[in-house]
C-alpha cells in the first residue's frame, strides 16, 4: 500500500510541475500578444486621425502641371484631427503608377499643417499630353487625382 501512495505522490508532483510550466508559457505568450496589440492600436489610431483631401482643380490642368519646368503642384488639405508634418517625406506619391518623391512641401499659411490648413506639394516629373493619375498617401490615407494635360 505504501508503494501505491508513493507512486501517486510522484505522479501528482509531476503533474503539478507540468501544469506550472504550461501556465508560465501561456502567461508569457499572452503578455507578448497584449504588447503587440497595444503597439498596433497606436498605429491604427494615428491612421484614423489622419485624413487628407486633394483640392487641386482637375478642370484646370495648368494649375496642376507646368510644362515649362516639368513640375506638378498639388494642393493637399488636412481634414483629419491630427497635426501633420508638412515635409516632403510625409507624402508618398504615385504619378501614373510610378513613385515620385516630392521636391518641396509647404503650408500655405506658413505655420504648422493643422486641421483645415492646405499644403502645397511640388514634384518634378515630365508628363506627356494625356490622361494622368496621381495617388497621394499620407499616413495610410490615400487620395486620387485624375487630370488631363494638353
Amino acid at each position: 500500500m505504501a508503494s501505491v501512495s508513493s507512486s501517486t505522490l510522484i505522479i501528482f508532483i509531476a503533474s503539478i510541475l507540468v501544469a506550472a510550466s504550461v501556465a508560465g508559457t501561456m502567461t508569457n505568450g499572452v503578455q507578448r500578444l497584449s504588447g503587440a496589440l497595444g503597439d498596433r492600436s497606436v498605429d491604427v489610431s494615428q491612421q484614423i486621425r489622419t485624413d487628407v483631401e486633394l483640392i487641386s482643380d482637375p478642370g484646370t490642368p495648368s494649375s496642376i502641371y507646368n510644362s515649362s519646368d516639368d513640375t506638378i503642384t498639388l494642393l493637399v488639405k488636412n481634414t483629419g484631427s491630427k497635426t501633420l508634418p508638412a515635409r516632403p517625406e510625409t507624402f508618398d506619391i504615385l504619378v501614373d503608377g510610378r513613385y515620385t518623391s516630392p521636391s518641396n512641401a509647404t503650408v500655405l499659411n506658413g505655420g504648422r499643417w493643422q486641421t483645415g490648413d492646405v499644403a502645397r506639394v511640388t514634384l518634378e516629373r515630365n508628363l506627356t499630353a494625356d490622361d494622368h493619375r496621381v495617388v497621394v498617401t499620407v499616413n495610410g490615407d490615400e487620395e486620387l487625382l485624375e487630370f488631363r494635360t494638353s
